[in-house]
């Protein structure tokens, strides 16, 4: 049995449904093979000076390396890939926005052991979330091949959907890919690094997006100084977390839109309830009778 793969024209419906329904999706090389080498070149000298992981889930003999907008131009992209984006959005859709979660280039070594299958939505302190709400939609981007011998991920098809708590190796498949292509897969499945039987390096671009209200793996406002964050786009910006997370999360001072830290002065937007209600209605239908309180209060006001 071997995991679906979808095409690279693949729509972000298309793809969303099946992490809805399996857990996951392979989608065959999404991104060019030159956008791999431009984010490999970048990245080299950070990934040559990252540590190994101190325990056997991290990899004893696996290197893990973040900040990648601060570090890598090309990486960007990738992080804005508009498949990636659009499957988010629909995977997320129950929140009033979402984030980027985390950036990491996962590199596993030759001799590395499997690890221990897991979910990823763990960390956020081992809080139970619902099953039919979804934290976290993330990606794997194959910066080499991936074949089940390197150690390709392997993921438990369906586990998203029940209460289960443990799987083993045997539950599991390898999800054997081309380089540049993506792994999409909700927080929920049970999925883990394979044994990297090989004499090959075993290497993936994790890109994870949550939805607005959670805190951020990686902390986006450290790893990317404000000299750099300056320079970004707008919507990059707005994912890395410089927007407000659904109605008061993540204001600053006097309840200003969070990119008044980064355009100031010549941009200084209050914040304001009802461009933010016309945004979130997008997503969030079901909030009309909500802000139309807000507004009436507003008018009495």
């Amino acid at each position: 049995m071997e995991l679906l793969h979808l095409p690279p024209t693949a729509t972000p419906e298309e793809v969303a449904a099946s992490v809805n329904e399996n857990g996951y999706a392979i989608v065959d090389e999404l991104a060019s093979s030159e956008l791999m080498d431009a984010i490999s070149a970048e990245m080299a000298p950070y990934v040559d000076n990252s540590m190994y992981g101190l325990d056997s889930f991290l990899g004893l003999t696996t290197k893990r390396t973040g900040a990648l907008i601060a570090r890598s131009e090309a990486a960007r992209k990738l992080i804005m890939n508009p498949t990636a984006l659009g499957t988010a959005g629909i995977v997320l859709q129950q929140a009033s926005a979402f984030q980027l979660h985390l950036t990491q280039i996962i590199s596993v070594y030759p001799g590395s052991p499997a690890q221990k299958l897991h979910q990823d939505e763990v960390a956020w302190d081992f809080f139970p979330f619902p099953l039919d709400y979804q934290i976290q939609c993330n990606l794997l981007w194959a910066m080499t091949d991936y074949t089940e011998e390197m150690g390709a991920t392997r993921v438990v098809p369906g586990s998203h959907l029940s209460t289960r708590k443990k799987y083993d190796i045997s539950d599991s498949l390898p999800a054997v890919m081309k380089r540049g292509s993506a792994l999409f897969y909700s927080g929920k499945v049970f999925h883990g690094a394979g044994e990297n039987k090989s004499d090959r390096l075993r290497q993936a671009i994790n890109i994870t997006y949550a939805v607005g209200w959670v805190r951020q793996e990686e902390n986006q406002f450290l790893s990317t100084p404000i000299e750099i964050a300056k320079t970004l786009p707008d919507d990059l910006l707005k994912l890395m977390g410089y927007q407000l997370g659904c109605f008061s999360l993540g204001y600053v001072r006097d309840g200003e839109d969070p990119m008044v830290a980064i355009r100031e002065p010549e941009r200084r937007e209050a914040y304001n309830v009802g461009i933010l209600a016309e945004t979130a209605l997008k997503r969030q239908p079901h909030l009309q009778g909500f802000l139309r309180d807000i507004k009436m209060a507003e008018t009495d006001s």
